[in-house]
């Protein structure tokens, strides 16, 4: 028992020096600070607009030759193949995340066209995901016009449209760039700061000279480690919380649809699973400048492949599969169904628990090269 708390208290001295070590190092702070405030302001300007495999369901309440029409008329490269839903399904799916596009043809709906009654169909937009929202929803309206003018006339024509398409915005009715790119952008920050901070502390530490010190004293390689993930995972918590209060909230004005606190909690897991890479990426290091390169080719797959970027379903299959093991996938999509839908534990639990996983991984692998960096100093 005694052990135990013997234990404790070095982990948390260990981790307290880390703290006066980050305070004293200036360059470090400006990187916290513009990365969680005027990073996430830029970031919040503007975004693209392109069309790549966009996740598109369909409501067939019809199920007339013209419905059948329109069904077909999506495809690749812009839609992946359309998936037939119920009209129970459409909202939960949505909520998950799992269509950009649902598009829903209401019943008698040829009989309608034909008869000169102009009916509506409902088209629902995940516009979060801004990338695709805006520009997937002038396609959608284009190839339903034209597919009902054909079937109407034969031929394409320029006569009057006998259907109006109803479209409806969902998550961000405004289709506001900065909703989706602050808060896309506080999401990478955590992981890039998170790996910085922790790579960076070990680095500064063997440079210095102190890691010597370290190893003469009552500690284990254990607690050295515990030390620097829950000081620098504190930082970051920290900055990302005043970051959502201040600029997002504050002079963003995007309002946030979930539990804050439940996304703290979900990046707390992932901040577990950073640091302990940031560690085992220092050990294989020499020096800063051999960090920073390894940051490069690391940190770039995670942000642009993990799906904040990019919409996943439009990566080739095997680039899915692979980031399957990588956190960030997991910690972004638990962070957009919080932040951006509201979703609560019922939802995002897989990902947390897929977060904890991985991070165990990496923290039992960190672990193994630090004692073995250690031995040989």
């Amino acid at each position: 028992m005694r052990v135990h708390t013997v234990s404790v208290a070095n982990i948390y001295r260990l981790g307290v020096k880390e703290l006066w070590s980050l305070a004293r190092d200036p360059m470090m702070l400006f990187l916290i600070v513009y990365t969680f405030t005027l990073s996430i302001y830029v970031a919040a300007t503007a975004m693209p607009d392109s069309l790549h495999k966009a996740a598109l369901a369909i409501v067939d309440e019809d199920g007339s030759p013209l419905s059948a029409r329109i069904v077909d008329s999506f495809y690749p490269p812009h839609f992946l193949p359309p998936q037939r839903i119920s009209l129970a399904e459409m909202d939960q799916g949505m909520d998950n995340g799992a269509y950009t596009f649902v598009l829903d043809i209401p019943p008698n709906f040829q009989r309608d066209v034909l008869a000169g009654r102009a009916p509506a169909i409902q088209l629902n937009v995940d516009a979060t995901r801004m990338s695709q929202a805006f520009t997937g929803s002038g396609y959608i309206q284009q190839i339903v016009q034209n597919e009902v003018q054909a079937f109407v006339l034969r031929q394409q024509g320029s006569s009057p449209l006998p259907a109006e398409l109803n479209v409806r915005l969902r998550f961000n009715p405004n289709l506001d760039p900065s909703w989706f790119g602050s808060l896309t952008e506080i999401i990478n920050a955590v992981t890039m700061l998170s790996v910085i901070l922790t790579g960076a502390a070990l680095i500064r530490e063997r440079e210095h000279g102190t890691i010597e010190h370290l190893l003469v004293m009552p500690v284990t390689p254990g607690e050295i480690m515990l030390a620097k993930v829950w000081s620098m995972g504190l930082v970051v918590l920290l900055a990302v919380l005043v970051s959502l209060l201040l600029v997002v909230q504050g002079a963003l004005r995007v309002p946030v649809q979930g539990s804050m606190g439940l996304f703290l909690l979900v990046a707390a897991l992932h901040l577990f699973a950073t640091t302990s890479m940031g560690i085992f990426l220092a050990t294989v290091a020499r020096s800063m400048p051999q960090f920073g390169m390894l940051l490069v080719l690391v940190l770039l797959p995670l942000q642009m492949l993990s799906g904040g970027t990019t919409p996943r379903e439009s990566m080739p299959l095997l680039v899915q599969h692979l980031m399957e093991a990588a956190p960030t996938t997991h910690f972004v999509a638990a962070g957009q169904a919080i932040l951006y839908r509201g979703a609560g534990l019922e939802v995002v639990w897989p990902q947390m628990l897929a977060i904890v996983a991985i991070g165990s991984v990496l923290f039992v692998a960190a672990l193994r090269r630090f004692r073995q960096t250690i031995s040989a100093i």
